[in-house]
């Protein structure tokens, strides 16, 4: 298997049905999504990523503890839907938000999360840079967080009026990063990437 094949396009371009994508995940460790008819496998996560992702949990589901809203993290398959899209993109987001209830299957999410948040990888970042920023922000994610391991950086994207992401908020190497959606909810980046091996 070429070193492009273990990156993030398995098939080359090649457009598979829903049918076919739910074949290859049944026989395969990796962890897949289906983005419009192409599949992608996610690199398997760091320790690093690992412990960004834990802290992250942790703190959202401080916040939304007692609220409407509930945290999930990898793995954990979110279907994108809404009355405007068309297609099936099934994506496994690093963390999501989901407030609306109404969208749970036994073993997916069906519907839009409100919050999504992907932790980049030295060989995911473009597609979480630009593809997924892209889908998200078609299927109207109303808040979309990028975290930058290598960098040290979490920027914070949200859906304005026009159902475009801005930058909402973006700091490097420290301070406390906020979210639009989540009222007062605040991250330190000191406490997030603050690793001890």
């Amino acid at each position: 298997m070429g070193e492009e094949m273990v990156g993030r396009n398995l098939y080359q371009n090649k457009q598979l049905s829903l049918i076919d994508y739910f074949e290859i995940r049944e026989k395969a460790d990796e962890l897949l999504e289906y983005i419009d008819g192409i599949v992608y496998m996610s690199p398997p996560p760091s320790t690093e990523h690992q412990r960004i992702s834990r802290k992250l949990l942790i703190k959202f589901d401080k916040f939304l503890d007692g609220g409407p809203c509930e945290v999930f993290h990898a793995p954990f398959d979110i279907e994108l839907k809404n009355k405007n899209m068309e297609g099936t993109n099934i994506v496994i987001p690093d963390l999501c938000v989901i407030c609306d209830k109404s969208g749970f299957t036994e073993s997916r999410y069906i519907g839009v999360p409100s919050l999504i948040v992907e932790i980049l990888s030295p060989s995911n970042q473009s597609h979480d840079l630009i593809a997924k920023l892209n889908i998200y922000m078609n299927a109207a994610v109303k808040e979309y967080w990028i975290v930058n391991p290598m960098l040290h950086s979490i920027t914070v994207y949200s859906l304005n009026e026009e159902r475009m992401y801005e930058q909402h908020d973006m700091k490097t190497e420290g301070g406390s990063i906020t979210s639009n959606f989540l009222k007062g909810f605040s991250v330190d980046l000191n406490e997030i990437f603050c690793n001890e091996f």
